[in-house]
């Protein structure tokens, strides 16, 4: 309340045009922006090849996933969220994938929501990410959504409607407790989907009204596609990314930026392995923090 929530600081001191924005067009997906990538696949088969040699098993999910978590740390800008006409940042990196029990028609599925600080590598990131899977696959067992989604199930069909507008209310005055914001599948930095796995190619997925979400990424299925790299024109086998946000928490340029940085992990999965500080923000460190990091060159760029 007042500009204070649980899971987030507000971002104050910012620009005319980003403090203008939320308040323009309150609803989330009003200010949905699309974007879509092919994946070339080479450089990520070669990596999973190497590193199956080391015993160890990597997917394409395992990287992409990994991929977004050091996105997001460094470009911090990607975490934040609007509500009621002002930007916040997240106090962590959340991640959100829904898996499904079983790959049937009738098969249940549940989210799994995960938080990071930033500075982990991909194994440590693909561990938690594997540990979570297999847990949540048992048909027995039940998560934090799970368990919130089940209580919100026995409330009678005609109080539903109300019982959520009351908790989009108190979400929007900073009220929501944060146990219900934790168990939340709609409160996350990004949600992750792998529609490739049902066989279909990336779709664009809407950003939810309720909740923070700010950025949903789609993987499809692997295909034959052009790559246009080094001055040539070249069929790939790709996966494409399909992504859909929420345009006030950063410009065009920034989106622009972080996408390509995103790629050049894709490229180089390598770089992945190491362990590198949390690219903390203003609110967190100070202004001078970007200057001193910035003359050391720490920063890492597109």
């Amino acid at each position: 309340m007042f500009g204070h929530r649980p899971d987030g600081k507000k971002i104050k001191n910012l620009p005319p045009i980003f403090k203008i924005m939320p308040c323009v067009m309150l609803d989330r997906a009003d200010w949905q922006v699309y974007f879509k990538q092919d994946i070339a696949l080479k450089n990520l088969d070669e990596y999973i090849d190497r590193k199956a040699k080391d015993g160890i098993r990597f997917t394409y999910m395992n990287i992409i996933y990994a991929a977004l978590v050091r996105i997001i740390s460094q470009r911090p800008n990607l975490n934040r969220f609007a509500m009621n006409g002002a930007l916040y940042e997240r106090d962590k990196i959340y991640v959100l994938l829904v898996i499904k029990k079983s790959l049937t028609d009738d098969g249940p599925e549940t989210p799994v929501k995960l938080d990071f600080n930033g500075d982990e590598n991909i194994f440590e990131i693909k561990q938690k990410l594997d540990n979570a899977i297999e847990r949540n696959k048992e048909l027995e067992n039940s998560n934090k959504t799970d368990k919130l989604v089940n209580i919100l199930n026995v409330i009678p069909s005609g109080l539903i409607r109300a019982v959520v507008k009351f908790l989009m209310f108190l979400d929007k005055h900073g009220m929501l407790p944060r146990k219900i914001i934790d168990a939340s599948p709609f409160h996350t930095s990004v949600f992750l989907t792998n529609v490739g796995s049902l066989g279909i190619d990336s779709i664009y997925h809407h950003i939810y009204n309720f909740g923070t979400t700010s950025m949903f990424f789609s993987m499809g299925k692997k295909k034959k596609s052009y790559i246009y790299e080094d001055d040539e024109i070249k069929e790939e086998k790709c996966i494409t990314l399909a992504f859909v946000g929420d345009e006030r928490i950063c410009d065009g340029y920034y989106y622009a930026s972080s996408f390509k940085l995103l790629s050049k992990y894709l490229k180089k999965p390598e770089l992945l392995e190491k362990e590198i500080e949390r690219f903390r923000s203003v609110v967190e460190r100070g202004a001078s923090y970007f200057f001193e990091i910035a003359q050391k060159g720490e920063i890492q760029s597109a």
